[in-house]
């Protein structure tokens, strides 16, 4: 394999311009050229693809966001969207993707692969942690102490104001960023979709702190939690408890910018060099990721279907350190 293409697709993570300089690097390591395709599958669609030297990547690694820009597509959905692509990808000559994204970035991959045989390697780059075959995601670590930090200042207004704070983070279907959340922030009650929580459980355990003299609480709310979000959760607490004082925060997509922490930049560059070298060892349709703090490969088609499963220890933990 001579030369490769690294794109960047779905929601933007904090990571993400690290795993695009680890791509560029492994490959001229290797002697690989490697080409850069901005705004992921649109962009491979309209031929935005362009040569990426090592200097193309100098000072990204701190850089929030994807230097590589990133778009949704619906034409690549389609059979037609996707062989005007692959003809483009012809026309570089490229024969092998290194695709950073989630799990609907797969999904296109292995379709793609399938129907053109382009080799592709994916590397885990979304803030929700949600995918099956790697303890963490790019951006996650980040999209956590972003949070933490927003709720550690809601704390305080909490506090000398003796309020109830409703704080919505992302978590569409899942609560991995509201766990730690919830456990690092302090909070008293964590909400999220994979496990039920009633209104009346809200009710009982705001009626529980203030009988013990407790004056503020802070709940997590995961977007995606069954009973609605931080907003609708909300007013139906505050219909149930007309004399409390009730705000609601939605911290909203300030979740995936910012410098990547520490455990980020390495998580994205070690998963940035592995997909390359997966790449020229024959792999192909496979999510590079770490678990156990081990390099592991798993197939797209696992990584899209199983479920990652949220550590119920955890829960009881927000349970326990709430008394």
């Amino acid at each position: 394999m001579k030369k490769i293409g690294v794109f960047t697709s779905g929601g933007d993570s904090p990571g993400m311009n690290a795993c695009i300089r680890a791509v560029v690097r492994a490959a001229v390591y290797h002697g690989v050229e490697v080409y850069g395709i901005k705004r992921g599958y649109n962009g491979m669609i309209n031929g935005e693809i362009f040569k990426m030297e090592s200097s193309a990547v100098s000072n990204v690694i701190q850089r929030g966001g994807t230097i590589l820009k990133s778009a949704r597509s619906k034409e690549f959905l389609t059979r037609d969207g996707r062989q005007k692509a692959y003809d483009q990808l012809q026309k570089f000559g490229i024969e092998g993707l290194v695709a950073i994204g989630g799990d609907g970035t797969f999904t296109g991959a292995n379709i793609f692969h399938e129907e053109f045989g382009i080799p592709t390697m994916g590397a885990p780059g979304t803030i929700d942690n949600d995918l099956y075959g790697t303890d963490f995601t790019i951006g996650y670590d980040t999209a956590v102490n972003t949070a933490l930090e927003a709720i550690d200042k809601i704390r305080d207004t909490a506090d000398s104001h003796e309020r109830v704070f409703f704080v919505e983070v992302m978590g569409r279907d899942s609560g991995y960023i509201a766990i730690p959340c919830a456990i690092g922030g302090g909070a008293e009650i964590v909400m999220i979709p994979e496990t039920e929580t009633t209104l009346e459980s809200v009710i009982d355990a705001l009626k529980n702190g203030w009988s013990r003299s407790k004056t503020s609480f802070i709940i997590i709310v995961a977007e995606g939690d069954d009973a609605g979000n931080a907003t609708t959760i909300a007013a139906k607490v505050q219909e149930a408890l007309p004399k409390m004082d009730a705000r609601v925060t939605i911290l909203g997509h300030v979740q995936r910018g910012g410098a990547p922490t520490a455990a980020d930049r390495m998580l994205a560059s070690e998963i940035g060099i592995a997909c390359v070298e997966g790449l020229l060892a024959g792999r192909t349709s496979e999510m590079a990721g770490i678990v156990n703090r081990e390099l592991v490969y798993t197939p797209f088609i696992e990584t899209i279907t199983k479920q990652k499963l949220i550590n119920p220890n955890f829960t009881r933990m927000v349970d326990i350190l709430s008394v």
